[in-house]
């Protein structure tokens, strides 16, 4: 069975609701958040930067999300949440799937990982504006698009939806109240899909 090492709120909710929307049998392996046990050899053995998600898969070890969701729809999807290569649209699929890790959801984690090197009164202010603009100016991008649209690619459900819709998670905790309004009604789509509560809850 497929087991996703996972802790809240973290990129795991990609490869899990990639496996719901899939209709996949997978299992949740809670995975202890500390800045210790994420340190330990036998983190470091499973994913070598300590972060968090790893997915397992008989003898298939992953611990980058995106690639996850990859892997699930290329080894169990038969076509489903994805278009065709030869599909014209295929290529803003791609752009979508991956400018929500590399470009939006960078400089949101850069918030986290900031807070967690620079605790409480260490912060510095400067460098953590910085970094919540660029989130901003990204978010707006994606609002920019997603005028008269439903979905990212071809007014359908696609990996790309789950792999952005983790970053508006991030958006929503990280720069609250930064999301423009005609954003909302995609965002709230997204929340409201069963395999998006599922991820979120597990």
């Amino acid at each position: 069975m497929i087991q996703i090492f996972h802790s809240p709120n973290t990129r795991g909710v990609r490869p899990i609701w990639a496996c719901e929307e899939l209709g996949l049998e997978y299992q949740v392996v809670p995975v202890d958040f500390s800045p210790e046990y994420r340190a330990t050899e036998e983190w470091r053995a499973m994913n070598p930067t300590g972060k968090v998600p790893v997915l397992r898969d008989g003898d298939v070890t992953m611990f980058e999300s995106g690639a996850m969701v990859q892997y699930l729809l290329d080894t169990y999807g038969n076509g489903r949440l994805a278009p065709a290569v030869s599909d014209s649209e295929y290529p803003i699929y791609l752009q979508w799937f991956w400018f929500s890790e590399a470009t939006l959801s960078r400089p949101l984690g850069e918030v986290v990982n900031h807070g967690r090197e620079f605790p409480g009164d260490k912060a510095i202010p400067e460098v953590l504006a910085e970094m919540r603009q660029r989130g901003v100016v990204c978010v707006e991008a994606v609002a920019a698009y997603m005028e008269g649209r439903t979905f990212l690619v071809n007014e359908t459900f696609s990996a790309a939806d789950i792999m952005m819709g983790y970053g508006l998670l991030l958006c929503d905790m990280l720069i609250p109240g930064k999301m423009p309004d005609t954003l909302l009604p995609y965002w709230q789509s997204l929340q409201e899909r069963p395999g998006f509560k599922r991820a979120i809850a597990a």
